[in-house]
């Protein structure tokens, strides 16, 4: 498998990501079988600026916003998922077990 297929796989799963839930890059990496793979998924979520992934909505184990800095804007990532009722503190998700989705379970 090639990064790129991998890439493209962690696309279409986080393109499943319901408006108002985050997952995390673990989660994305232990559906796609690939549970050590983690950091993989952050680099792909890195580079989805222009194939329309909301990569807001991905986000560290403990919900911290460790991609933010990947986003235009300084504060654009907790913008986008505040506009979508996520309460964001300090970049630490409010709720992130009530807000978490996890594609092994939901899909």
């Amino acid at each position: 498998m090639t990064d790129k297929n991998f890439f493209e796989k962690v696309y279409e799963v986080a393109r499943l990501i319901p408006h108002g839930r985050v997952t995390s890059y673990g989660a994305i990496a232990t559906y796609l079988g690939a549970a050590r793979s983690a950091r993989m998924v952050g680099w792909a979520m890195n580079n989805s600026s222009t194939k329309e992934v909301p990569a807001h909505r991905v986000v560290n184990r403990k919900g911290l916003l460790t991609g933010k800095h990947h986003f235009d804007g300084t504060n654009l990532m907790q913008q986008l998922l505040e506009n979508e009722g996520i309460d964001v503190i300090d970049n630490q998700i409010q709720n992130f077990e009530k807000v978490f989705w996890n594609p092994s379970e939901e899909l």
